[in-house]
């Protein structure tokens, strides 16, 4: 199996580039890592249906392309989830709607090797991040589990109280900030308190780079790059392929019917 290169360009401290996908079909992975402008893509487990089989043609296709690869899962059953796409192949997951640290610590426990060194509880299965080799050494696959980067949406107003606790506990690689999530856990639309959630971003980001933690951010465009370049950030996701899609269906599609209306 590749190594891990989300991994490894964390320890190289280099800029990380990503995209977020909805579909399945590993056509668009591939055609994504066809681009060369991508070091890993992100599949949106919480938003979109899939099977096992799906998570591995997911990997498949970008380790053809030398691509990293992330998983977003659900806060509810995402030990089993997140251990079963990391046994497909994912490199990294990234973990919704944690509210507390304690929280925190039990995903990082159940996603670390069963080990002296790991002291988690993620076995050895044969599986294909292995190689389905049961002769692998099993230290070797300990080590290749312990190096899944583990990162974390702060998205709850109670996971910002404790954003230094969260940033300080070992095992967390990346966060992530929700605004809409967050925004809800407030009782507000984020729409009217941009200024509110996006000082609570500012935090988070200074508390991560404080902490040694990786600031991951979301951008729709490549002009909101530099906000965050600015900022300290190094790990960039751009865009989205539903929101793509939708500004083609919802935009361009009204200003197709305005012009045949009356045809």
């Amino acid at each position: 199996m590749k190594d891990n290169k989300i991994r490894q360009m964390l320890k190289d401290n280099q800029v990380s580039t990503s995209t977020r996908v909805w579909s399945t079909w590993p056509f668009y992975t591939e055609a994504i890592g066809a681009t060369g402008n991508f070091s890993y893509i992100e599949f949106v487990g919480e938003y979109a249906p899939f099977t096992q089989l799906d998570l591995e043609n997911i990997c498949r296709a970008a380790e053809l392309h030398n691509m990293g690869s992330m998983m977003k899962v659900d806060f509810q059953g995402r030990k089993y989830i997140a251990q079963k796409a990391v046994a497909a192949g994912f490199q990294a997951i990234l973990f919704a709607d944690h509210h507390t640290a304690d929280e925190v610590r039990e995903t990082i426990e159940a996603m670390k090797s069963d080990s002296p060194m790991g002291k988690g509880r993620y076995g050895c299965p044969s599986r294909r991040f292995i190689g389905t080799q049961t002769y692998l050494p099993q230290l070797a696959h300990a080590k290749r589990l312990d190096d899944v980067v583990l990162a974390f949406m702060i998205e709850k107003k109670s996971s910002m109280d404790q954003i230094e606790e969260i940033c300080s506990i070992d095992g967390v690689d990346m966060v992530q900030f929700g605004p809409s999530d967050y925004s809800m856990s407030l009782g507000r639309n984020s729409a009217d308190i941009v200024s509110d959630w996006k000082a609570a971003e500012r935090k988070m980001i200074e508390t991560a780079l404080r902490h040694g933690v990786r600031p991951r951010c979301e951008v729709l465009k490549p002009a909101d790059l530099q906000y965050y370049i600015d900022l300290g950030v190094r790990d960039f996701s751009l865009g989205d392929e539903f929101k793509k899609l939708r500004e083609l269906w919802v935009d361009d599609g009204a200003k197709m019917m305005e012009i045949v209306k009356d045809l």
